[in-house]
């Protein structure tokens, strides 16, 4: 695609995305988007296919977003893991309330396969601050089980609060499943005597998977069985 064409993209998905805001996806039609963009229907349709292209399109355009202000803010914050895992809750929460019809297109209408590179990429920058927290020694569980506890309830809160009135939600239910969810994930910070054993073996593990892009002296089999091991001593 040359860079006319891009732009010409972007412009229609910068116009879809102000439909999209003030009026829902009932708003997002392809007659109503390409009188908004000063193009006919079938310029609309050469872009995108059909309407379900372009909220295919909308949905990865939310998800850039979303990671643009979340890797913004997590620059800002201390760095300590599971402080970002608690800011991180806040900022997918927050960016829901601000957004939320972008919000209830991205995880309201997911269907397995077929997620958007950049909601791959936001999985992957929670399975990050996840490794971060295990190679610190802040978990009790592993970063697999650990992400999807999270992401099921920080998905599941925003739903939640998005289905209420502005007027009526209380904010604090957020913070308390928040705190309740990363409780159950992590660990106060390991004294400098004494030992936890379960979130020793998963920072290794976690240290040890993050050294397998680079090579490390054992072979497939050797390794997989280490892992297993420490995954046993985790539980």
């Amino acid at each position: 695609m040359n860079e006319g064409r891009r732009a010409a993209r972007r412009q229609v998905l910068q116009v879809a995305a102000k439909l999209l805001e003030e009026g829902g996806s009932e708003a997002v039609s392809t007659r109503a988007v390409a009188a908004a963009a000063g193009i006919t229907a079938p310029a609309l349709y050469r872009m995108f296919d059909d309407k379900d292209g372009l909220l295919a399109e909308l949905a990865a355009y939310g998800f850039d977003m979303y990671l643009a202000e979340k890797r913004e803010a997590l620059a800002l914050t201390p760095d300590d893991p599971v402080t970002d895992l608690y800011r991180g809750w806040d900022l997918h929460v927050d960016f829901g309330l601000q957004h939320p019809a972008f919000y209830v297109l991205m995880y309201g209408t997911a269907q397995p396969g077929r997620r958007p590179p950049a909601a791959d990429e936001a999985h992957a920058l929670l399975v990050r601050l996840l490794g971060r927290a295990a190679e610190a020694g802040r978990l009790r569980v592993p970063v697999e089980q650990a992400t999807r506890v999270i992401h099921a309830a920080t998905t599941g809160a925003t739903l939640a609060l998005i289905g209420e009135e502005p007027s009526q939600r209380d904010l604090t239910t957020s913070a308390r499943l928040r705190d309740t969810v990363m409780a159950s994930v992590t660990t106060d910070p390991p004294a400098s005597s004494g030992s936890d054993l379960a979130s020793h073996a998963l920072a290794l593990d976690a240290a040890l998977k993050s050294a397998l892009s680079t090579g490390v002296p054992l072979r497939d089999t050797e390794t997989a069985l280490l892992r297993e091991w420490l995954q046993q001593l985790a539980d």
